[in-house]
C-alpha cells in the first residue's frame, strides 16, 4: 500500500468510512451515485484493494473525508458527501 499523505486540510489519512466508495458514481466499476461499491466489504475496506481501477487510485482523501466520518452510518456519511458537492 502506498504511503498516505500526511494529515492536514487538504490531505487527510483514509478513515475507512467508505463515502468515497459508497457516494461517488465510479463508471470503471458501473456503480451508480449513493449507491455503495459491490467490492465494498461490511468494515468499509475495498475486497478488490490490490487491482482497484485507476480513479479510485487517484482519489485522496481531503477536508470532505474529515466531515463525514465522524457520522454513525455509511447511509448518513453518503447522505453528507452527496450534500456537500450539491447532489442531494
Amino acid at each position: 500500500m502506498a504511503e498516505p499523505y500526511s494529515s492536514t486540510f487538504w490531505h487527510r489519512d483514509c478513515t475507512l468510512c467508505g463515502a468515497c466508495c459508497a457516494a461517488p458514481d465510479i463508471a470503471a466499476l458501473n456503480k451508480p451515485l449513493g449507491v455503495p461499491c459491490q467490492h465494498l466489504d461490511r468494515g468499509c475496506r475495498c475486497a478488490i484493494y490490490e487491482n482497484r481501477p485507476k480513479v479510485c487510485r487517484n482519489y485522496t482523501p481531503d477536508w470532505v473525508c474529515g466531515e463525514v466520518a465522524p457520522l454513525p452510518t455509511l447511509e448518513a456519511r453518503v447522505r453528507r458527501f452527496l450534500e456537500i458537492y450539491g447532489l442531494a
